[in-house]
């Protein structure tokens, strides 16, 4: 039995300097908003090549509150509309609700199974005011032309970069493309913490100061709360591990893709569709996903089982 995902594996390998970053943390005797955290976000920012991070709890709030910030800016309202692919994760959708907002699924691309813009362009309304493409398995969506698309509709883009750490297209990486790009660091993702964590990126420094506010209860100052807030903080012991994880981020994604053209190459077999990736993209190869005709698959496990259309 080969495992799906080996943590234990994956994480051993390091495990030496993440032992220490942690005692480095626990002798610090700062756990909450520290030099660990300001330091990660400064790794992060510059390995994507955002202008700025934000540490949060969990992919979901690096989600939910952009869209909450948004409000908070004036630019967007209650009811407002947000296209999003419709094979996504939960998450996706539920920041969306969370905020009072309206999900509209648009169908994903056949072939790469994330949004493009023709999909868009059917799914918006005179009320959509955001679009969120989801860079689903590690490979980056078509951003040019979505960007393009969504510059000339006044609308806002916030990537979903749950799935895509270093994905790029051009040498432009996942998260930098739009007005925001919210990532998650949950243990099996390509960048994955030891437990609960994500951020987001952005460019632009008024949302980034709404969104250190609203993961902070609302405050950007101690005692004073201008805005109704939440508790999402990045803890110390979360940023310490991915710094150090950060430092090889490049390997693990060359492994992947080594791994991935292997597969690529070698498996030869008229029964399944293999994943289709542009020359110009960088894809991270988070999952490696085939297509099979649901009654081959179904059979070959379930012989006896005689399924109908």
């Amino acid at each position: 039995m080969v495992d799906f995902l080996n943590l234990k594996k994956i994480n051993a390998q390091y495990q030496d300097e993440l032992k220490l970053a942690c005692e480095n943390v626990i002798t610090s005797g700062w756990y909450i908003q520290g030099d660990k955290l300001d330091q990660f976000e400064k790794k992060f920012l510059d390995w994507t090549g955002a202008r700025d991070c934000i540490g949060v709890g969990n992919g979901y709030d690096a989600l939910r509150l952009t869209l909450r910030a948004w409000i908070e800016l004036g630019r967007l309202e209650i009811g407002d509309e947000v296209v999003v692919q419709a094979n996504t994760y939960i998450a996706s959708v539920l920041a969306i609700t969370d905020c009072g907002l309206v999900p509209v699924f648009a169908d994903p691309c056949e072939s790469s199974y994330n949004l493009k813009v023709k999909n868009i362009e059917r799914a918006a309304t005179a009320r959509t005011r955001v679009i969120i493409p989801v860079h689903l398995y590690g490979q980056i969506s078509p951003m040019k032309e979505i960007c393009e698309w969504a510059d000339s509709n006044d609308i806002l883009i916030l990537e979903d970069c749950a799935q895509a750490h270093g994905a790029s297209v051009n040498d432009k990486k996942a998260g930098t493309w739009g007005d925001a790009g919210a990532f998650s660091f949950y243990p099996a993702k390509v960048l994955g913490a030891l437990g609960d964590a994500g951020a987001v990126v952005t460019n632009d420094m008024s949302l980034s100061e709404v969104l250190r506010s609203l993961r902070n209860y609302g405050s950007s100052e101690r005692y004073i709360h201008e805005r109704v807030g939440v508790n999402s903080r990045l803890d110390e012991i979360q940023a310490a591990m991915l710094c150090v994880k950060l430092d090889y981020i490049d390997a693990e994604i060359a492994a992947r893709r080594y791994v991935a053209e292997a597969y690529q190459k070698n498996i030869i077999n008229p029964l399944v569709e293999l994943p289709v990736c542009s020359k110009n993209e960088h894809h991270v190869w988070h999952l490696y996903v085939i297509k099979v005709e649901r009654e081959i698959y179904y059979k070959s496990i379930y012989p006896k089982i005689i399924l109908k259309r």
